[in-house]
């Protein structure tokens, strides 16, 4: 376990071997946990501008799935499906005491959330899910494939830039410097001294998998309060999703964020703003 900015890093060691990479910010224990589950591709680096906003008095924890960012590679790539992931964040919760958390689930990560709700109810105290439903948009899926199997091997950082640039949904990154850190995030260099995916490229092949019955998932999340944060233009969580997910839970917080695409990164003010009042009610 090693600081780093302001948060601990923990290297935890799977079932199987492999190695998670896990960060955790501590700042008291008298609020629930927080669990932090990013996306397909992400890591746990995602939040690191969240915590401040929502931090105070909690554990945080976040996660490095096994392919992704700091944890270690898999030779078979059904070590990546999402069962095995589910299996990964029981494990580093059971590991590192969380217990009835708050589980932050963006895109994937929601997906997760509802996965551990049906597999261990008494580990998911609410849920905020970010941009994601129980039904997944036709061609935000085709997109998010296209993107997961793709390696652009781009020579420079600001090229990395550049191709985000072009090439994410529209986004509240405002500024340069929060575009050079989406870039950082993203990608890293290389022994070929190229800038590569910080995930194995290969997790592509497992979304061709016929998709489960999602609804079910959703379904038990019933003994959790819901946040649900959309971006207005997402093509993953699309409208009508939203207004079944409405349906089968009125108690369901929205907030929808305008000209916002896939994925929210959290720190937008209204969606701030709206984690902490539902983070406070929960508490």
């Amino acid at each position: 376990m090693t600081g780093m900015a302001g948060s601990l890093t923990h290297t935890l060691t799977a079932w199987d071997g492999l190695k998670i990479h896990v960060r955790e910010w501590h700042t008291g224990d008298h609020l629930p946990p927080i669990l932090c589950l990013p996306g397909l591709v992400r890591t746990s680096a995602d939040f690191e501008t969240l915590v401040p906003g929502i931090g105070a008095g909690r554990r945080v924890i976040a996660i490095d799935y096994p392919g992704r960012g700091a944890s270690g590679r898999a030779r078979d790539v059904n070590r990546y499906a999402p069962e095995a992931c589910a299996r990964d964040v029981i494990d580093v919760c059971a590991a590192l005491h969380i217990h009835h958390a708050v589980v932050i689930g963006t895109s994937f990560g929601g997906l997760l959330a509802m996965g551990l709700a049906a597999a261990r109810p008494g580990l998911v105290r609410a849920a905020i899910l970010n941009d994601i439903g129980p039904d997944i948009g036709t061609d935000g899926a085709d997109y998010v494939r296209g993107f997961v199997g793709h390696d652009p091997a781009l020579e420079s950082l600001d090229a990395c830039i550049a191709f985000l640039r072009t090439n994410l949904p529209p986004l509240s990154l405002d500024t340069d410097f929060a575009w050079r850190r989406m870039a950082e995030l993203t990608y890293a260099p290389g022994i070929d001294g190229r800038f590569h995916p910080v995930w194995d490229t290969r997790i592509v092949q497992l979304l061709n998998a016929p998709t489960p019955d999602l609804w079910s998932l959703f379904g038990a999340l019933s003994h959790a309060p819901i946040l649900l944060v959309r971006g207005a233009v997402s093509n993953i969580l699309l409208a009508n999703t939203v207004t079944r997910m409405q349906a089968t839970r009125p108690d369901m917080r929205v907030v929808t964020l305008p000209d916002i695409g896939h994925a929210p990164i959290l720190t937008e003010p209204p969606a701030l703003a709206a984690i902490t009042t539902f983070l406070e009610q929960n508490a």
